[in-house]
């Protein structure tokens, strides 16, 4: 059996469904005064005096702490199964589906949050590895249960879930710094944009 990793932001998708998911949250009034307040904490991860995860914990803090958790699971579930399938790209998704077609395993690894990628994921029967968010009380905190599942974390993850020595050939598709490590671990690295 062969094996195909898929980052999904950018690779699989034309726009990043985390902001997307932001807009699809709140009204338009209340996403733009949220980014204005998350600029500050955009400016700094640019200038790498924070790092993306940092970042994005703090965003969706601004946008969602103390959400009750079933509210935004249910909003999630809801995004997931009404909008991804717009914003996809749709010729990659083609080659995700013809891996399946083969009877490759194929697996989703992205720093995206499970809440919205699940839903998808189990609609296009695919397996997923991804960044957790935290709920304590029953409530979102903004914080991540799990590592950011990005760089070397997306090998991490990958390692702990599979056994890369059972697979005949190993493709990665990626588009973004990211993914580069998942890249390099492939027999067939595919890279699409900005590495």
């Amino acid at each position: 059996m062969n094996l195909a990793l898929f980052d999904f932001d950018g690779t699989l998708t034309k726009k990043d469904s985390l902001n997307e998911f932001l807009k699809h949250s709140v009204d338009t009034q209340t996403y733009l005064q949220n980014m204005l307040r998350f600029a500050p904490f955009f400016i700094l991860w640019q200038l790498s005096l924070i790092s993306n995860s940092t970042a994005k914990q703090h965003l969706l803090k601004m946008f969602f702490k103390d959400t009750n958790k079933d509210e935004f699971e249910k909003l999630a579930k809801e995004y997931s199964l009404t909008k991804i399938d717009s914003i996809l790209r749709k010729d990659r998704f083609e080659i995700l589906q013809k891996h399946k077609q083969d009877g490759d395993r194929v697996v989703i690894v992205s720093a995206s949050l499970q809440s919205w990628l699940q839903p998808w994921c189990d609609k296009n029967k695919i397996e997923l590895l991804c960044t957790q968010l935290e709920f304590i009380d029953g409530k979102v905190t903004g914080k991540f249960l799990t590592p950011n599942c990005s760089g070397l974390e997306k090998v991490n993850r990958i390692k702990e879930f599979l056994d890369l020595n059972m697979y005949e050939t190993i493709y990665a598709y990626g588009d973004s710094s990211g993914d580069v490590q998942m890249l390099d671990i492939a027999d067939f690295g595919i890279h699409y944009g900005r590495l």
